[in-house]
């Protein structure tokens, strides 16, 4: 069984940066790909982006292309999202989980709220 914790969010003006990250407890890491998802009010969850257990990406909503980095380092058992240029359609509870995602490892999300 796997834990996760995410952090990071908070308030921001549109153009501003947010650092999320997700601490992991449990089985091992590393051997887990892993996804940062949000839900917007009234939407659906949904999945950002996604990387393998040896780091290499995928945007899967081209929406965060070139905005948006995820990252891991397997030896601090921590998954990262660094947001740029974030916007007011970004504000949502972003989580992270395992990649496909299981019910059963979702935390309690961090909120991440882009307005002026």
């Amino acid at each position: 069984q796997v834990q996760f914790v995410e952090s990071g969010g908070g308030l921001v003006q549109p153009g501003g940066s947010l650092r999320l990250s997700c601490a992991a407890s449990g089985s091992p890491f590393s051997i887990y790909a892993m996804g940062w998802y949000r839900q917007a009010p009234g939407k659906q969850r949904e999945l950002v982006a996604r990387i393998t257990s040896g780091g290499v990406t995928n945007y899967v909503d081209s929406s965060v292309k070139g905005r948006f980095t995820i990252s891991r380092d397997n030896a601090k058992n921590t998954v990262y999202l660094q947001m740029n240029s974030l916007r007011p359609e970004d504000t949502a509870i972003y989580y992270c989980n395992i990649f496909p995602m299981s019910s059963n490892y979702w935390g309690q999300g961090t909120q991440v709220t882009v307005s002026s």
